[in-house]
């Protein structure tokens, strides 16, 4: 196998990207996220279990099989913009969150093993507006 670059490659042979898409925000990813879970609100979602007591190496590769992070890493449309795994750490990476912004979505401290997919997009959401109650109450009140 011969590496060539784009331009190499151009001369040879016509390429299209598969699907023209706009770099995301922080903002427009966590909505997306957001929006993803809403579309199945009554979908049972796994919790990771105490994100805040294990050490940062542990938390950094924490996942759940269908967890709230699966169903962002789900998405072809996060993957295409720069999600690259299901993990804790690529979470907060790619959605820019701290570690207690994180933990208040997926920890099982606030909900036990499993939550409803419905309670795991508020909780997303609240991290846009920064108002974690307010945000809440709103999207439970919209129902």
């Amino acid at each position: 196998m011969k590496h060539q670059t784009l331009d190499q490659l151009q001369t040879v042979a016509r390429i299209e990207p598969l699907a023209p898409f706009s770099v995301m925000t922080r903002n427009e990813r966590i909505a997306r996220w957001a929006e993803l879970l809403e579309q199945n609100p009554e979908r049972c979602l796994g919790a990771l279990t105490g994100t805040e007591h294990l050490r940062p190496e542990a938390r950094a590769i924490a996942r759940g099989e269908g967890s709230a992070l699966a169903v962002a890493f789900e998405d072809p449309i996060l993957r295409a913009s720069g999600l690259g795994d299901d993990t804790y750490g690529e979470a907060k990476r790619f959605f820019e969150l701290s570690d207690w912004q994180l933990h208040d979505i997926v920890c099982d401290c606030h909900v036990g093993a499993t939550m409803k997919a419905r309670w795991a997009a508020a909780r997303v959401r609240a991290t846009i507006s920064g108002n974690r109650l307010f945000a809440f109450l709103r999207r439970c009140l919209m129902r």
